[in-house]
């Protein structure tokens, strides 16, 4: 497996819409940092999923890696899920924390605040897509119709039943 750097990450977003929308003011290193959807407060000891303003696609010969920007680790916030994006994955994220600042006071994190880091990395052997409940979830019809189009296209035959996957979607 190898990171793609700044100049292949750009190609791949332009071919495939791994980040949309995209803001090349967020590129940043070998990867790209996700933002918030909507403030979020949270109180000490509460815990919330944090939704990302970009969808993201990984697409099949590519899996992806999360980091948490290092300020949100720093006022006591506390990261709870897996750092990966499956193959096949198109959706926006669902980050989970956790309050636990030592002062005990709330955490408010603002609308648009660059919060994660996402990096795509190369995979071998054959793809597994991602077809779980989480598929296209938080999107809307508009943009799953986005992607559906381009799964299509671009990767004809390789994906299941995808109408019935954006059913199922977890929605906002």
């Amino acid at each position: 497996m190898c990171i793609m750097g700044k100049s292949e990450l750009i190609k791949l977003i332009d071919e495939y819409k791994c980040i949309y929308p995209f803001n090349s003011r967020l590129l940043d290193g070998d990867g790209y940092i996700l933002t918030v959807k909507e403030e979020t407060m949270m109180n000490y000891l509460e815990h919330k999923n944090l939704i990302s303003h970009e969808i993201v696609f990984t697409p099949p010969e590519y899996v992806a890696h999360l980091t948490a920007k290092s300020k949100y680790g720093r006022m006591g916030l506390s990261f709870l899920n897996a750092a990966k994006v499956h193959s096949g994955f198109v959706g926006r994220l669902a980050l989970e924390i956790v309050n636990l600042s030592n002062d005990r006071q709330p955490i408010t994190i603002k609308e648009g605040d660059p919060f994660m880091h996402i990096e795509f990395m190369t995979r071998m052997g054959d793809p597994s897509l991602y077809e779980g409940s989480y598929m296209f979830q938080y999107m809307n019809d508009e943009e799953i119709e986005l992607y559906i189009n381009l799964l299509s296209n671009k990767f004809k035959g390789l994906y299941a039943d995808l109408k019935s996957l954006a059913k199922k979607r977890l929605k906002e």
